[in-house]
């Protein structure tokens, strides 16, 4: 998956789409997500270009790496799920079913999760 400057998280970062925002600072953009599955439902983004964690790792300076995961911390403290508990999620590619070409975490709160991924069947 290469990177694609016409995805929605890019328009949502040059101000072209609006987006219901929790938090912004230097590295991150964290807003509510438009199709929640869960009370709490809040994707961040960081402001570069990357993809996956894996291209972010990669490429982004150490700066850049501290503050976007500093940023994940401060949203979920500040959506009061520090105590209860949070799911983060973030997937990479294809078969994670990655649908925006740009890397993003969604942080799921506001109730009890089930299991991660379903056993499988025989």
């Amino acid at each position: 998956m290469t990177y694609d400057d016409q995805n929605v998280f890019a328009k949502i970062l040059r101000g072209e789409i609006p987006c219901n925002k929790v938090y912004e600072d230097d590295y991150a953009l964290a807003f509510h997500d438009i199709a929640p599955q869960a009370p709490v439902h809040v994707l961040v983004i960081p402001k570069g270009p990357y993809v996956s964690t894996a291209d972010f790792t990669e490429k982004a300076s150490d700066a850049e790496v501290a503050g976007y995961f500093k940023a994940i911390g401060t949203v979920a403290r500040q959506l009061g799920l520090d105590e209860p508990g949070y799911r983060l999620i973030a997937n990479h590619g294809a078969d994670a079913h990655q649908e925006v070409p740009h890397l993003h975490f969604h942080i799921f709160g506001g109730r009890k999760m089930k299991g991660m991924i379903p056993k499988p069947q025989n």
